[in-house]
């Protein structure tokens, strides 16, 4: 990791420790509630690993707390202002791209907003969120290739898709130029369905 991951990573370990302690659950708990192994809860706590996006809703949704209290600082302000280049970058290529989660809500309906690049050659792919999610693409450069539960649309500059975020999806950049777009996600009842999770 370069410094600037290791500082998020340091950062969100010491929230999900946080709001783990604060609810007075072990790691097992904690493990068991996210369907993570232990290791990979103590490795995010510890500021080791470089957790994937998928790890980090899962740990945000067991907590109830949505993705963004995760990497965003807690603040009561009526505003809350992301400078550019202060968004936080929790999924990168090896080609260049990258996501940006550069604003979001706190529960019980969470809303985020992405700032993705995807590099020629680019896939990101991700499992189904949780049930009633939602999600607004709008592609500000290039074409991206989306497929949505086995189904293929390709979107180009000034094209926009609003889909289920609760089944399998993934985005592509099939083109030779890089392709930029904006992300829209809505979870809603973060932290309302706690059955079967410890408190």
């Amino acid at each position: 990791m370069n410094d600037e991951a290791a500082a998020l990573a340091a950062m969100i370990g010491g929230r999900v420790r946080h709001e783990r302690q604060d609810r007075r659950w072990t790691l097992d708990q904690l493990a068991e509630a996210a369907g993570l192994s232990r290791r990979m809860v103590v490795n995010v706590e510890q500021g080791s690993a470089n957790p994937s996006v998928g790890t980090l809703l899962r740990l945000s949704d067991a907590l109830g707390i949505g993705l963004p209290a995760l990497v965003q600082p807690p603040e009561r302000a009526l505003v809350t202002v992301t400078r550019s280049g202060e968004g936080a970058a929790l999924w990168t290529s090896p080609n260049g791209g990258c996501a940006v989660l550069v604003a979001g809500t706190r529960p019980p309906d969470v809303l985020e907003l992405w700032d993705w690049t995807l590099a020629p050659g680019d896939a990101h792919t991700s499992a189904a969120h949780a049930a009633g999610t939602h999600e607004l693409l709008h592609v500000l450069e290039g074409e991206v290739v989306m497929e949505i539960d086995g189904a293929t649309h390709i979107l180009t500059t000034g094209d926009a898709a609003g889909f289920a975020g609760d089944v399998p999806h993934a985005y592509r950049n099939e083109s030779v130029i890089p392709a930029r777009f904006s992300l829209a996600v809505l979870e809603p009842g973060v932290g309302t369905t706690a059955i079967g999770r410890p408190r």
